[in-house]
């Protein structure tokens, strides 16, 4: 079905980073949600008015909140479709982020009025109507809802929305509350002097809240700006290493500014006896490659590294062994020699994990004294930061 979907519905429906396409997929996720949620509102309210429920009725207004949310998201993808202009240079993706941040609003409404609702009725009790044809209509309900958390899932995972995955776990919440509202409405007709469709719209409504929290954290974590997922990393890496000439990556950092745009940079280390000519063209074809392939404009600094000298290999390699030992997470990039008549001064950058409980007061010291005892006075110039994605990105 939604395969089938997908192939009648949006042309050119491989081309995933196209904002029309995008716009497409969004448009017929939304219209979807728009037609599904409007019947299981009004099937589910007329239920929740005959049947003095107000678990159902909370429940029926869930839907409704989604539906709503549909339409904000539909307008929202046809904002985000709009091409760059000079007020926007980077395009309009990040839309997508906003109207999902509006949805968790919207989200954390209907939950509260949901809770107030069913607290009422625990006070006031109501006595609940119920027969069988309401429970196969509320359990056809859950199987629709399965159906849209599969549909929406699956778009989403297909073109990378984070605003159709949210609203895939949204669905699945409503299958949990659809069931929970169910099995209350169950216990009420077993034990009518006990509550419990008051106490199954306060679980309901504290499932939507619950959904809420999860929809916001992931928008604003994307707002804030959240590092490149690591599998984007490990790509854009691999695809830097697959030229020879590079001899390692490090300090990348990747921008995203909504889907199918993202900047990033980043360092490549190349042997500094190479023809100046030569390396720029091997920097220019990994830049190209990226783009094509991963879809990111990718800006590389040429870093040039002398690996040929056997003096500052030995020390590099003495230098790793010590940060090993130190903490195997700790890594090291932009490693130069600058010999002098009393001393040698080791220069380098040392990028520190934000899970490492270590701090430069105690690796500075711990690296001097590791070298305090070699026959050559060696003194450490030494830059430390921290990473812009998932996992750290040096030489290997």
């Amino acid at each position: 079905m939604t395969n089938w979907l997908i192939n009648h519905f949006v042309h050119n429906n491989d081309q995933i980073t196209n904002d029309k396409v995008r716009y497409s997929y969004g448009r017929l996720s939304s219209l979807a949600g728009i037609v599904c949620n409007i019947i299981l509102f009004l099937l589910k309210f007329t239920i929740g008015i005959l049947t003095a429920s107000i678990s159902i009725t909370s429940d029926a207004f869930n839907n409704l909140s989604d539906c709503m949310s549909c339409l904000v998201t539909l307008f929202g993808y046809k904002l985000a479709a709009k091409p760059a202009d000079k007020e926007h240079p980077f395009g309009h993706g990040r839309m997508e982020y906003v109207v999902s941040f509006i949805v968790a609003v919207i989200i954390f409404i209907v939950a509260f009025e949901l809770f107030r609702s069913s607290l009422d009725k625990i006070i006031h009790p109501e006595a609940i109507r119920f027969n069988l044809i309401l429970f196969i209509i509320l359990l056809s309900s859950i199987l629709i809802k399965l159906w849209m958390s599969s549909f929406n899932m699956t778009i989403g995972k297909r073109i990378n929305n984070i605003a159709m995955i949210a609203t895939a776990q949204d669905s699945r919440n409503d299958v949990i509350a659809t069931s929970v509202t169910l099995v209350a409405l169950l216990l009420s007709k077993m034990f009518s002097n006990i509550p419990f469709d008051g106490i199954g719209g306060i679980i309901v409504s504290c499932f939507v809240l619950y959904s809420g929290i999860g929809i916001s954290k992931d928008i604003i974590d994307k707002l804030l700006g959240s590092p490149a997922s690591s599998e984007l990393v490990n790509s854009i890496k691999n695809q830097i290493l697959s030229h020879p000439e590079v001899q390692g990556v490090h300090d990348m950092v990747i921008n995203d500014y909504g889907p199918g745009m993202q900047i990033g940079s980043a360092h490549a280390e190349i042997d500094c006896h190479m023809d100046i000519l030569k390396a720029h063209d091997v920097i220019d074809q990994a830049e190209r490659e990226i783009n094509e392939k991963l879809h990111v404009i990718m800006t590389l600094h040429l870093d040039p590294v002398d690996y040929s000298d056997p003096q500052t290999a030995a020390y590099r390699e003495e230098m790793l062994r010590i940060l090993n030992e130190i903490d195997p997470q700790l890594s090291m990039h932009d490693f130069r020699v600058v010999p002098g008549v009393s001393h040698t001064n080791l220069v380098f950058d040392i990028l520190i994990p934000y899970d490492c409980s270590l701090t430069r007061e105690i690796i500075q010291p711990k690296i001097d004294d590791a070298l305090s005892n070699n026959a050559t006075t060696l003194y450490t110039v030494i830059n430390f930061d921290h990473a812009f994605t998932t996992n750290p990105v040096t030489k290997e």
